[in-house]
């Protein structure tokens, strides 16, 4: 048997294979932030398409946390009847789901929120909306942190399998953690220790809310891609082993924030991304996004190097890889050195949700996801996730 398809635990958690669903905006919630009918029928498909463990889209814990209209929101109580149905869609597939909770930081738009957003510090504008952020106040951050709590408690009350706090991609806790965007010289930042604090609290938030049993993950950069250093490797490494000393259960390995492409490196659709934009910032932005082509060109495994920095660090706790994996033989070939125990999916499972069944089956032995990017540029224009390979729809 292919260890792909072997069995995997990440704490109590059983998985029947080693394949992840990476968690992926899908543009598909209510406006209010519930789930629909259409995001039930996503999630049916990819349990029924075999892969071990789902993380849907980022689910934001606060207001002021949204990052994207039609997001999923576990905010408050009235979205837990939805996340029940979401859980109980893929249960009854025999999947696994881990929900990320999530705050978008100061990649939150300001159209979005209706207010000016939130981050570490207050400097500078946001590469892709403009806005300027405020830094948060102790006591901003101490609503964040409950937050946190009382979302993940919602998660299991809801039957997730798990929770996975996302701090990667430039969103409010990869914003703490990285020096390029945490500018502060208090308890929250100035030194690593510092800038781990919001993690650190959060985990305490979450552990305390879901109990010792649940599982609890982190979505963690491992570079930033930032115009000056942020998280690095190497910075990742100290992270990982403070997230081993807290107890985490696994960490999935990512990469990059709104100043580049690397979370999702290949193609940058200059026309998609640049119409999502006000008329008069469209030939400055297609100039700042055609510097970032050659930069991000796709290579297979792009955070491997990474991983292979943090891997050590975590000692016996999972690590989950995403970026890049496109063949079984590139998978495999991971989990056989054990440079990841998990590999995980995003884009390959968007244009192939049942790619798992096929490659268990015989049936393939890649994905055929070209890496154009265009779903990514698809939700950016406020269009439902899916593969847009053949050119996305007129507005």
């Amino acid at each position: 048997m292919s260890l792909l398809f072997s069995p995997a635990a990440i704490s109590a958690l059983e998985l029947k294979n080693r394949l992840v669903h990476s968690a992926t905006f899908e543009y598909l919630a209510h406006d209010d932030g519930r789930v629909s009918p259409e995001l039930l029928t996503r999630y049916k498909n990819l349990a029924r398409g075999g892969v071990g463990l789902i993380i849907p889209g980022h689910i934001y814990v606060h207001p002021r946390g949204k990052a994207f209209y039609k997001q999923t929101g576990i905010h408050e109580d009235a979205m837990t009847e939805g996340l029940a149905q979401l859980c109980d869609t893929i249960h009854a597939q025999g999947g696994k789901v881990a929900f990320q909770l999530a705050h978008g930081g100061r990649q939150a738009p300001k159209e979005v929120l209706g207010q000016v957003p939130l981050a570490p510090s207050g400097w500078g504008r946001d590469p892709a909306s403009l806005d300027k952020p405020r830094a948060a106040s102790p006591a901003d951050i101490a609503e964040v942190i409950a937050a946190f709590g009382a979302a993940a408690a919602r998660a299991k009350a809801t039957g997730a399998d798990a929770v996975q706090i996302h701090g990667a991609h430039g969103y409010l806790i990869a914003e703490f953690l990285s020096p390029f965007f945490n500018r502060r010289q208090d308890d929250w930042g100035g030194s690593a220790v510092n800038r781990f604090r919001l993690l650190r609290e959060v985990y305490g938030a979450v552990r305390e809310a879901v109990g010792p049993e649940m599982p609890v993950l982190v979505k963690l950069n491992g570079a930033d891609y930032t115009p000056k250093p942020g998280v690095t490797p190497e910075l990742a490494r100290q992270y990982a082993v403070w997230l081993k000393e807290l107890g985490i259960d696994a960490v999935e390995v990512s990469a990059g924030t709104y100043y580049s492409f690397h979370m999702v490196r290949g193609g940058v659709p200059l026309n998609g991304l640049a119409r999502a934009l006000p008329a008069w910032m469209r030939p400055i932005a297609k100039l700042k996004f055609k510097s970032q082509v050659k930069a991000n060109a796709f290579e297979p495994l792009y955070n491997l190097p990474a991983a292979a920095e943090i891997q050590p660090a975590l000692g016996q706790v999972p690590l989950m890889l995403v970026g890049g994996a496109r063949t079984l033989s590139e998978m495999e070939r991971v989990l056989e050195r054990g440079q990841a125990q998990c590999i995980s999916l995003c884009r390959p499972l968007i244009r192939e949700p049942f790619l798992p069944k096929r490659l268990a089956e015989g049936k393939a032995s890649e994905a055929a996801c070209i890496s154009c990017n265009k779903c990514f540029a698809a939700v950016y224009n406020q269009m439902p996730l899916r593969c847009y390979v053949d050119g996305l729809p007129e507005a």
